[in-house]
């Protein structure tokens, strides 16, 4: 979900995640995740990634330690739980 965030490419397969009208989402290349850790996000059926992560601007030059936070929601769908992603905040 974060190289459908910061390139732009693949944000299709998550039609309701994405604010195209965010400045500077869809224009990164050369990504490279630093970090990333995940907890639960006050009960058990959601969960918040945090990623800190690199990656080349449209300027050409390398940005370091970007994070984006990405929230998720535990759902079940035909008998089968999936991590949900929410829209970007």
């Amino acid at each position: 979900m974060l190289h459908a965030d910061a390139t732009g490419s693949g944000r299709d397969r998550w039609p309701t995640a994405f604010d195209t009208s965010r400045p500077g989402a869809g224009e990164f290349t050369r990504l490279r995740i630093q970090a990333a850790i995940a907890r639960r996000d006050g009960s058990s059926r959601q969960a918040v990634v945090h990623l800190v992560w690199a990656g080349t601007d449209p300027g050409g030059s390398y940005a370091e330690n970007r994070v984006t936070d990405i929230y998720f929601t535990l759902t079940s769908t035909k008998g089968h739980s999936v991590w949900t992603p929410q829209p970007l905040r």
